[in-house]
C-alpha cells in the first residue's frame, strides 16, 4: 500500500487500542485454565521447555480468549473508527475491493492480540525460569491480583 503511510498508521494504532481493551479478560480465562490443569499438565510444565506454561495456556485458552476478545475488539474498532479507516484504505488501494471480501479484519486483530499476549507471557516465563526473583514483576502481580 505504497503512498498510504498515514492512513495505514492510523489503522494500526486503532487496532492496537482495540487489542488493549480486550486483554484484561485474559486473567479470568487463564485462572480457569489453571483450575482445569491436571497433574500431568503440571508435570509437563515443570519439566518442559522455557515456555511450557505459555504453551499450555495457548493450547487450553486460545478458543475461549478468541470468543471473549472478538466482540470487544469489534466494538472497540468501530468506536475508534478502525472499521471505517480500513474500508477507506482498502477502497482506495489497487484491487482493494477484491481484498475486502477475503480479509476479516476482526479475526486478524484478535489473532494478533493473542499472538502478542502469548509472546509477552512467554517472555515473562523465560525470565522466571532463569531467575526465580523475576516472579515478583509488576506484570505478574497484576495478573495474579497482587499489587
Amino acid at each position: 500500500m505504497l503512498g498510504m503511510g498515514a492512513p495505514v498508521d492510523e489503522l494500526e494504532v486503532g487496532m492496537n487500542r482495540a487489542a488493549e481493551q480486550a486483554t484484561p479478560l485474559a486473567k479470568q480465562i487463564f485462572l480457569a485454565a489453571v483450575k482445569k490443569m491436571t497433574f500431568d499438565d503440571a508435570r509437563k510444565i515443570l519439566t518442559g521447555s522455557d515456555t511450557a506454561a505459555t504453551e499450555y495456556f495457548k493450547r487450553t485458552s486460545s478458543e475461549d480468549l478468541t470468543t471473549a476478545f472478538s466482540p470487544i475488539v469489534h466494538r472497540s474498532m468501530e468506536n475508534v473508527g478502525v472499521i471505517q479507516q480500513y474500508n477507506r484504505v482498502i477502497g482506495s488501494a489497487p484491487g482493494g475491493s477484491a481484498l475486502a471480501g477475503q480479509f476479516d479484519i476482526n479475526k486478524y486483530v484478535v489473532g494478533k492480540t493473542l499472538d502478542g499476549l502469548f509472546l509477552m507471557l512467554g517472555e515473562e516465563e523465560k525470565k522466571i525460569r532463569k531467575n526465580p526473583a523475576a516472579q515478583t514483576t509488576a506484570l505478574l502481580k497484576e495478573v495474579f491480583g497482587r499489587k
